[in-house]
């Protein structure tokens, strides 16, 4: 809530989350009030900088893990059709295995 002006007296008040509730709490006035301001605005400030940091760091995180993922996806290209070059192929899109006697999947006569 901050300060405020009454008969033209500045009183400063704090507000507080309490049981899903806001609370207002009268801290004082004067010097002692306003030491008390100053260092409720030093934590907030420490408070935003420490939720900068760790959403950067978060996103950075985001950002390894979206390159590992493309990553593994190209090599995943790769291998896949090294395996299908070599003969294999996949069984109900499950495990690699070489096909029978080098024919294709769907032979002519075959079910």
């Amino acid at each position: 809530m901050g300060w405020k002006t009454i008969n033209r007296s500045r009183y400063y008040y704090r507000s507080r989350r309490e049981n899903g509730r806001v609370r207002t709490e009268y801290v004082g006035s004067g010097q002692a009030a306003e030491l008390i301001a100053t260092l409720d605005l030093s934590d907030r400030e420490e408070r935003q900088a420490e939720r900068e940091a760790e959403r950067a760091e978060r996103e950075a995180a985001e950002r390894e893990e979206r390159e590992l993922a493309d990553w593994f996806g190209r090599v995943e290209a790769v291998a896949e059709a090294a395996l299908i070059a070599a003969g294999f192929h996949r069984h109900n899109r499950g495990e690699w295995r070489r096909r029978r006697d080098g024919q294709d999947e769907h032979t002519p006569g075959q079910i």
